[in-house]
């Protein structure tokens, strides 16, 4: 248990993946901001390169960076190519939030841990500093779990320490005297373990702040499903199905919508024969039946108004009582409607749960015109056409029709 709790710093696993987004977030905002600042720093080492080589007096030199002034300027394109690729990759990233960023973190570590490297070993005669100051930097800026990030510093390290006492002879960078390399093993050993532990901390805090934000928001989606749907059928509550009726008619273009009225037939029978508990089961099924045949997607229900809205997707309400009403959009026309319609009705008619054998109700349907922006004058209409499948013998479907309306 302590090895799991320290690895996921304090948490455990699933707690630990329940912050995964948040977690990829800030890491990915912290890829921008440290591979920006890396990408200018490249580029001002490779101008002031381009520059000595062709200068007779070195500014590396009166920068006391001696060594860097004699590496190949290709090195320097090197790095500076690689940061602005990466920049470009993170951009994507931005508008495309299914590429994979997890391993972005590594990739700007390794980058900049190696350019860190690479300075401190071009100069033998001084002890590294700027390899130190980045990772114990890069510890406390990015998240993982702790074992990952553990190994892959303290590889990091290890190359470091490598070459210090053996040099880099593709960059013909001579071995550290030993006084000086064993001074930066040292050094390395004593902020590795200050990385280490200063990672652990700040990340820990980093887990208690995402911990606590995910513990509000699941609050406020709790509250938000419970405002907005039927707690009997899941359905959208009378309240919210008007206001979102009422939005996408303001927002009517000329696409082809319909308003659904249904009323369960001998609902009263229902509850009087078979009970109370019968009932509520009956408009649960119900409910259950109009999502599937319609396929309404209520698997994060706490979002699906909104997504409802913005991809113009259809949705239902239970209006109270045995009463439902839907918004069919996406559908190409009246022979459509009705065939999923009647799929509909066949598959509460062929209910079989209890003493309850078939579910029986009657449709009435409307068509959303130009002149529509209020939802009460859709559902007049609707209501008129429900009232006809009534009358004329229950368990039907009916279109609202101005005609008949005329001739009535």
């Amino acid at each position: 248990m302590f090895n799991k709790n320290l690895n996921y710093y304090g948490y455990d696993r699933n707690t630990y993946d329940d912050c995964l987004d948040q977690i990829r977030t800030t890491n990915l905002k912290h890829v921008i901001i440290l591979n920006t600042w890396f990408l200018l720093i490249a580029l001002v080492f490779l101008i002031i390169r381009i520059y000595d080589s062709r200068a007779t007096e070195s500014v590396f030199r009166n920068f006391n960076l001696n060594g860097l002034d004699r590496v190949s300027t290709t090195v320097f394109w090197i790095f500076a190519l690689v940061a602005i690729a990466l920049e470009v990759y993170v951009l994507m990233c931005l508008k495309r939030p299914k590429l994979n960023i997890h391993a972005l973190p590594y990739f700007n570590i390794l980058i900049i841990s190696l350019f860190s490297m690479f300075c401190s070993l071009a100069q033998p005669s001084k002890q590294a500093t700027t390899f130190l100051v980045a990772i114990v930097l890069l510890s406390v800026l990015y998240i993982d779990t702790f074992l990952r990030m553990a190994i892959a510093f303290s590889l990091l390290c290890a190359v470091f320490a490598f070459f210090s006492l053996r040099g880099l002879s593709l960059f013909r960078f001579q071995p550290k005297p030993v006084s000086i390399a064993y001074e930066d093993i040292f050094n390395i050993i004593m902020f590795f373990s200050l990385a280490l532990i200063l990672h652990y901390t700040v990340q820990r805090t980093r887990m208690n702040q995402y911990v606590t934000y995910q513990s509000n928001l699941q609050i406020t989606r709790e509250l938000s499903i419970n405002s907005s749907f039927d707690a009997l059928t899941s359905l959208l509550n009378r309240g919210r199905f008007m206001s979102m009726a009422g939005e996408v008619l303001r927002g009517y273009t000329g696409e082809y919508v319909v308003v659904c009225l249904m009323d369960l037939d001998g609902f009263k029978q229902i509850n009087d024969k078979l009970g109370h508990q019968m009932g509520d089961k009956a408009i649960q099924i119900a409910g259950d039946t109009i999502t599937k045949t319609l396929g309404i997607d209520l698997s994060e229900k706490w979002s699906f108004p909104e997504r409802a809205l913005k991809e113009r997707l259809s949705f239902a309400g239970r209006l109270g009582g045995d009463e439902f009403i839907v918004l069919l959009r996406g559908e190409s026309g009246t022979q459509e409607v009705s065939d999923h319609l009647k799929r509909l009705l066949a598959s509460l008619n062929a209910v079989e749960f209890g003493e309850l054998h078939g579910i029986h109700a009657s449709i009435g349907v409307t068509e959303i015109t130009d002149t529509d922006r209020d939802i009460d004058k859709a559902y007049h209409r609707a209501d008129k056409a429900l009232y006809r499948s009534k009358g004329s013998g229950k368990n039907k479907i009916t279109f609202y029709s101005d005609e008949e309306e005329a001739d009535a």
